[in-house]
């Protein structure tokens, strides 16, 4: 009679599918990490990273998702983050969960507290929280608010309080990706020294140097399914394996066909530099240089915390950031984009990534959306908004964006996802710009609306306008992008004409910071 095989996995998941309205994020997706072993998943923006473990975090519950999970060797059915912590499992997501006028100490022991006869035990807490802090190298006193930390002190003191909970599987997402090298470095030797201390980890990244020097396996996901798992001890992996692996799919036809007439130069950005709105001496965007042209729409290609949003944001009317510099040129003269009034004034628009919270209000109806960013044109003799040309020109875009609604009189937050960027669209296409930022343009929606976008976006340009487009979907800016600038860190790392791009080149030149010279 055999024996039965003993497996060495802390954690295996089989199978899982999750779906939301519309969409399905994942689809049968297959994960097994080996004990005390460092595992990384890499995959493009929206392959379905993250949402693979809030699954198994339990941020989405047992029973919101198909599939089973063992961790070690027993069968779990998590309906919470406080049921996956009790098991030692804990998840650091990319954007930190501290209350940032609480203390050190406070926030690690945050739902945990340290008592004695039913108080809080104070010298407890810091003198425990001190102890945690020696072990991830941060020499900080316990009592400091985190306010006053840096966002590389910040990640240590969520690992403290990762430890603070006996973690076993340790599951970081994209946790250097704010960052910077000196900070990064040590974060990865932390990761290693707790290996050694027989913590399993899970990390996210889209860096692919650390993935080499630090993961023992790494798993593809791409399109919400799983592609592989590649050991990176068995052979020589390199970085343009993994690439490979990643974007490795066909564009398909999901493109208009579009013949671009460009003309002269429209908008140029030099030495565009921003620092971190909270920590003044943090680089976000470093010397940033680009242009668009007359009829040309312009890509930007950056992963997740490259610095993409914050460059659009920061041109936009110092939207975002401190200590900005740089110069901004339309036709060659040079502009005033220091506030949003001035922006709009010289002719630029932004189309925020985060329509519901900041593009629209989902509580008032299509045509108070569209009219929003200019009603001076909208000004009746009196100073008062002309309701009825308000409500013509909301028409006017409800029937040439075929924008989904009964009337200009419908809700906008009860439109679909495509629809409502439609209304965004509208709102800055009637302030008549001659430069829109587009930022995730199509994000969130499906694909039939994503062309109908794709078709505004032509047109727009068509118009003579110059379009920048911010995506995370690399085949989007493939498809719909005369000219691509790649960003990596806050730099600008390659810029590569529509004919010459391939997702491997855009990849190589998101995931290192390397100046490159116009291919």
């Amino acid at each position: 009679m055999e024996e039965e095989a003993v497996t060495t996995n802390i954690l295996e998941m089989r199978g899982i599918t999750k779906t939301f309205p519309g969409v399905k994020a994942l689809q049968e997706v297959s994960l097994a990490v080996e004990l005390g072993q460092v595992h990384a998943i890499c995959g493009e923006n929206g392959a379905g990273k993250s949402t693979l473990m809030k699954v198994l975090s339990g941020v989405y519950p047992h029973g919101t998702y198909e599939g089973d999970i063992t961790f070690e060797g027993s069968p779990v059915a998590f309906k919470s983050i406080n049921d996956s912590e009790a098991a030692g499992v804990v998840i650091i997501h990319q954007e930190l969960a501290l209350s940032p006028y609480l203390s050190i100490a406070e926030n690690i022991f945050l739902g945990n507290e340290q008592q004695s006869n039913g108080w809080i035990d104070w010298n407890k807490t810091n003198l425990e929280a001190a102890k945690l802090l020696n072990r991830v190298g941060l020499h900080d006193n316990p009592v400091t608010k985190v306010t006053d930390l840096g966002v590389g002190k910040q990640q240590l003191v969520e690992i403290a309080k990762a430890l603070s909970k006996r973690v076993k599987l340790l599951i970081l997402d994209e946790p250097t990706a704010a960052l910077n090298d000196e900070d990064s470095a040590h974060l990865l030797d932390l990761i290693k020294s707790l290996q050694a201390e027989g913590i399993t980890s899970i990390i996210i990244s889209h860096k692919l140097n650390e993935i080499k020097a630090i993961a023992d396996k790494v798993t593809i996901i791409r399109d919400g399914k799983t592609i592989e798992t590649i050991d990176m001890h068995a052979d020589e992996v390199s970085e343009a394996r993994i690439i490979k692996g990643m974007v490795g799919r066909d564009l398909e036809s999901r493109f208009p066909e579009h013949a671009p007439n460009i003309g002269a130069e429209l908008l140029r950005i030099e030495n565009w530099t921003v620092h971190h709105a909270l920590d003044s001496s943090r680089l976000v965007v470093n010397s940033a240089n680009l242009s668009v042209r007359a009829g040309e729409i312009v890509g930007i290609a950056g992963l997740m915390g490259a610095g993409r949003t914050e460059l659009a944001m920061s041109v936009f009317g110092h939207s975002y950031g401190t200590n900005i510099s740089g110069t901004v040129y339309k036709r060659g003269e040079r502009i005033d984009t220091s506030s949003v009034p001035a922006a709009i004034k010289n002719g630029l628009a932004y189309a925020t990534e985060d329509r519901k919270r900041y593009g629209l209000n989902l509580l008032d109806d299509i045509t108070r959306n569209i009219s929003g960013s200019t009603l001076g044109k909208l000004a009746s003799a009196f100073g008062f908004v002309d309701s009825l040309k308000e409500s013509t020109v909301a028409e006017g875009y409800r029937k040439s964006l075929n924008i989904k609604a009964p009337s200009v009189l419908a809700i906008t937050g009860k439109l679909s996802g495509g629809n409502q960027q439609k209304v965004v669209l509208s709102k800055w296409m009637y302030s008549d710009p001659e430069v829109l930022i587009l930022d995730e343009p199509t994000r969130g929606i499906d694909v039939g609306a994503k062309y109908e976008i794709y078709t505004i976006i032509n047109r727009l340009a068509d118009e003579g306008k110059g379009v920048i487009v911010i995506s995370s979907e690399l085949p989007e800016l493939l498809g719909i992008c005369d000219r691509i600038f790649t960003l990596a860190e806050g730099r600008i790392t390659s810029e590569v004409s529509r004919k010459d791009a391939t997702a491997e080149y855009l990849m190589q030149f998101m995931t290192r910071e390397q100046e490159k010279t116009t291919k």
